[in-house]
């Protein structure tokens, strides 16, 4: 029986000398440094595998068996969380190494236990260098109200640039904010601000509920982790229009789906009404993707932005999504009342910098012609 109490463990035999500790496999994120690698695949059957600049990488060694991979995974999660996993098949916790801080969901397939662990960092970077297109950062961290929406796929930096911007409003601005996250990924500190963050599942037991905690604690601002269903969406436009600021994620691609999959919550009977409460409460949706650059040393930031200035809220409260694309062409300027970008000329800028080259910008882009139109226009 191998001893699985510890990260410390030696439980991976990789040769005839050399057997690795769950540590062991955790340090090589920031040995590389995690803007590079970004997660680690742990499964019955295959070698463990780290995802390095956004690509799949195998590590040299035997696969994993079914011992090894029990043995991991009992290392990295507490006594209650195991028997979660046991009887939920699946459970989302966080770790703690010297160095890093860790995401993971622990989950059953056909061949037995797995893990994805992705690695984070203890605190945000700077808001400047997130990698905003234009100055609309600005503008968000001296609202007073409104939903700032960050989408994207797993992955693709939601949540680190949520942090960012919350950490320099708590830098700047003497107010309360209050996150529910699930898991916590970035311990942010009360600095100007009083910061408040709840885990779902250890702290509160849902958004919903912490949600409506939430406008019981007089909070200034709030993070909502990820909008999942129709009562957290609900709750989350409802804490908006209400006067406070908040922030959340979806996994869409661009603001028109974004618009979409908030709407496509709710019973139709219910949609013109939650497109007119969008249509007054929204502040921001910004669309983001990590690029591989062309140096090929790590990833940088493509973001597609909509600014819910009057003429945008109109077509919200119309549904008249289709037409949200020809704003976020022409109103460009890097202005308040604009500060507007296609993911396609976001891709085209860092295009003709030099950081990303155009065939990957290409086969990012949500619309290729228009991607190369772009392209044209600049050029």
């Amino acid at each position: 029986m191998i001893d699985e109490t510890t990260l410390d463990a030696k439980v991976y035999p990789v040769s005839k000398d050399r057997t690795l500790s769950m540590k062991d496999l955790l340090d090589y994120f920031s040995q590389v440094g995690r803007l590079r690698v970004s997660d680690l695949h742990l499964k019955v059957g295959v070698q463990p595998v780290y995802r390095l600049d956004g690509a799949m990488q195998r590590m040299k060694g035997p696969p994993l068996t079914l011992p090894v991979v029990e043995a991991l995974v009992r290392c990295m999660l507490t006594a209650p969380e195991y028997e979660r996993l046991k009887q939920n098949r699946s459970v989302d916790s966080s770790c703690f190494t010297d160095k890093m801080q860790f995401r993971l969901n622990c989950f059953f397939d056909n061949d037995g236990p797995a893990m994805a662990v992705r690695a984070l960092e203890t605190t945000p970077p700077p808001v400047e260098e997130v990698g905003f297109p234009n100055g609309v950062w600005r503008d968000i961290v001296t609202k007073q109200h409104g939903l700032v929406l960050v989408t994207g796929i797993t992955g693709a930096g939601k949540s680190t640039t949520i942090a960012a911007l919350i950490d320099r409003i708590a830098q700047s601005k003497a107010c309360r904010i209050i996150t529910l996250e699930d898991p916590i990924e970035y311990r942010l500190t009360s600095k100007s601000a009083i910061i408040s963050q709840r885990e779902v599942g250890r702290d509160v037991p849902s958004y919903e509920h912490g949600l409506r905690d939430c406008l019981r604690e007089d909070p200034d601002i709030i993070f909502v982790g990820e909008m999942r269903d129709r009562d957290s969406a609900a709750w989350t436009l409802t804490a908006a229009e209400t006067g406070h600021l908040v922030f959340s994620t979806l996994h869409t691609r661009d603001a028109r789906g974004t618009i979409t999959r908030v709407l496509d919550l709710f019973p139709s009977s219910q949609q013109d009404e939650v497109a007119n409460q969008l249509s007054l409460g929204l502040s921001h949706i910004i669309c983001q993707k990590l690029i591989p650059k062309a140096a090929g040393d790590g990833r940088v930031v493509a973001m597609e932005i909509l600014n819910n200035i009057y003429s945008v809220s109109n077509l919200i409260r119309l549904t008249k999504t289709e037409q949200l694309y020809s704003q976020l062409q022409t109103r460009t300027k890097d202005t308040p009342e604009e500060r507007m970008t296609t993911l396609e000329r976001s891709l085209a800028n860092l295009v003709r910098t030099g950081t990303i080259t155009p065939l990957e910008a290409e086969k990012w882009a949500n619309n290729p012609s228009a991607f190369v139109e772009e392209m044209q226009h600049n050029g």
